[in-house]
């Protein structure tokens, strides 16, 4: 009974540490102006190539002086007819502004990786957009 107990306990802990993790990652997060990217590579298969996006895709959001939070994402399998699995890889990174923004799109470690990687891809589509106040 009291090893019962004891797990329980801790499970109630584990879970209320996370949720509360959860809550802060969420803080983090800055509405004000989020950049949207979708990326479709000409060899979606290569794994080399997609080494080398994701190293210097790291990288150059490491050192981005203007980017605050990122995702880097790839498509999950489609289950509904809405929902584009297109792409190779999507990437959504948060900026305090649109001023903030414009200095990341000229920002050497942003130029690094457009030279980087930018024979990789066939094409690239970018949606910007203001958070709701």
């Amino acid at each position: 009974m009291r090893k019962e107990i004891f797990t329980l306990v801790l499970t109630m802990i584990i879970t209320s540490t996370s949720f509360a993790q959860t809550q802060d990652d969420m803080k983090t997060f800055d509405p004000a102006f989020a950049h949207t990217v979708y990326f479709w590579f000409k060899d979606p298969d290569n794994k080399s190539d997609r080494a080398k996006f994701e190293t210097s895709l790291k990288t150059f959001l490491k050192n981005s002086k203007f980017a605050k939070t990122n995702f880097i994402g790839t498509p999950p399998a489609a289950t509904r007819d809405v929902v584009d699995g297109s792409f190779t890889y999507s990437l959504i990174v948060t900026f305090e502004s649109a001023e903030a923004q414009e200095g990341y799109q000229t920002e050497e470690a942003h130029l690094t990786f457009i030279e980087e990687c930018k024979d990789l891809w066939q094409k690239v589509i970018v949606y910007d957009s203001f958070g709701l106040k």
